[in-house]
């Protein structure tokens, strides 16, 4: 059992979840992830791992709750235990100096950028980051994200904070002023890591994504987490969850995504 040592909200149906867990902790890298399972006759769904303490034996978990197990993970409290908690799984994302890299969250794809500019800042990286949310209410981690980054951009939807539209429209000034850009990582909706992707694709910027595609086993057996990249199928599981985003078929990553839907709906009812 994981014992929950802290948990609070952070925002409309954002959560934070510090968890015990010393061996995960102790390995754990950005881009990397924990399968969850709440109860005995539970699914397993992944969650990013947002951030890790190998010295106290901690990891922290952001989530929005749209399925029927984010729900119960929502449900639970400070001291209640969750039943199975499996990593890290996934391939760590490579850190290296790249020079100037740009990293781009959005939404609750916030989270996992954090591990990832704080990695690329301690090699040496000039780190932008570039937030987007929906609105001032849903904003968390704006001072954790200053904290490891040379230049912080905040976009909301609707203007209510920092600068109004989308993370794109962020990039896209900054891509006009002339800056040299030498690597982009993206974390968020499918439909925000495509629009980077066809961004930075004319420019030849390298571009990383990281997939949230549906996944079952976490270990490369069911084939649930299947994903087309460059023609070729790959398990997020064991293949990624980073894919170069310019040969990811978004448009088929989408359309899986959308399989439970119904389902998601009736849980939030």
């Amino acid at each position: 059992m994981f014992k929950i040592l802290d948990k609070y909200i952070l925002g409309p149906k954002m959560h934070y979840v510090l968890m015990e867990a010393p061996l995960i902790a102790k390995k754990a890298k950005a881009g990397q992830f924990v399968i969850v399972r709440v109860r005995e006759q539970g699914e397993r769904v992944p969650l990013t791992i947002a951030d890790f303490d190998a010295k106290i034996g901690t990891i922290t978990l952001v989530f929005q709750e749209a399925g029927k197990t984010t729900h119960l993970l929502a449900g639970m409290n400070k001291g209640d235990c969750l039943l199975d908690l499996l990593g890290p799984q996934g391939n760590p994302t490579e850190i290296i100096n790249y020079g100037n890299a740009v990293v781009i969250g959005g939404g609750i794809g916030v989270a996992p950028i954090y591990p990832l500019a704080r990695a690329l800042k301690e090699k040496g990286n000039k780190v932008t980051s570039i937030i987007g949310y929906r609105s001032k209410d849903h904003i968390f981690w704006e001072d954790k994200m200053k904290a490891v980054s040379d230049r912080l951009i905040i976009a909301t939807n609707d203007g209510s904070y920092g600068k109004k539209g989308f993370v794109t429209d962020m990039f896209k000034e900054l891509a006009q002023g002339g800056e040299k850009v030498n690597i982009v990582f993206a974390i968020g909706p499918a439909v925000m890591m495509r629009a980077v992707a066809e961004m930075t694709r004319p420019l030849g910027i390298k571009t990383v994504v990281s997939l949230n595609s549906l996944m079952v086993c976490g270990m490369g057996m069911c084939g649930a987490c299947r994903v087309e990249v460059g023609g070729k199928t790959r398990f997020t599981c064991m293949d990624g969850p980073d894919f170069d985003a310019h040969q990811v078929d978004f448009d088929l990553l989408m359309k899986r995504l959308d399989t439970y839907k119904n389902e998601e709906c009736t849980c939030q009812k």
